[in-house]
């Protein structure tokens, strides 16, 4: 939901945005150094930004992981963007679904996405129009 991640992503970049200046800034200070660097050097600094890049992926892996895990675990059942939508995520018997089928049902939302969202389409044609990640957790998403 759109709600959901305009949330997410105010919060990663509270938590990213100093990451990246302090970045920038120790970058900004080599500039006139990088047309003087010996190839350790240059791959010492290209070693720095994809380790950086690294970090921050699992930043953001972890703040919408947490974001989800919580929301879709909790009395409410949904994100914020799923309660405005009148929905909400339940086990097969309607119950609140639990941390851990929560956190497989994130994981399963990243493999739904890698195989081309091929695991979204697949509600259009399930019985329960459970998506992959929701046949994998064992979850339903009701109105």
């Amino acid at each position: 939901m759109p709600i959901d991640y305009i949330l997410i992503g105010a919060v990663q970049f509270i938590i990213i945005g100093p990451i990246l200046g302090l970045l920038g800034i120790g970058a900004a200070a080599n500039v006139e150094s990088f047309q003087n660097m010996d190839e350790t050097q240059a791959l010492g600094m290209a070693s720095a930004m994809a380790g950086a890049g690294i970090l921050l992926q699992v930043i953001g892996l972890a703040v919408s992981g947490t974001y989800f895990i919580l929301m879709e675990s909790s009395e409410r059942q949904a994100t914020v963007g799923k309660l405005a939508m009148g929905i909400k995520v339940t086990d097969l018997n309607g119950q609140r679904i639990t941390r851990m089928a929560a956190f497989i049902r994130f994981i399963g939302k990243i493999v739904s996405g890698i195989i081309l969202l091929i695991g979204y389409i697949m509600a259009a044609f399930t019985e329960k129009k459970q998506a992959l990640h929701d046949i994998i957790a064992n979850t339903l998403v009701l109105k």
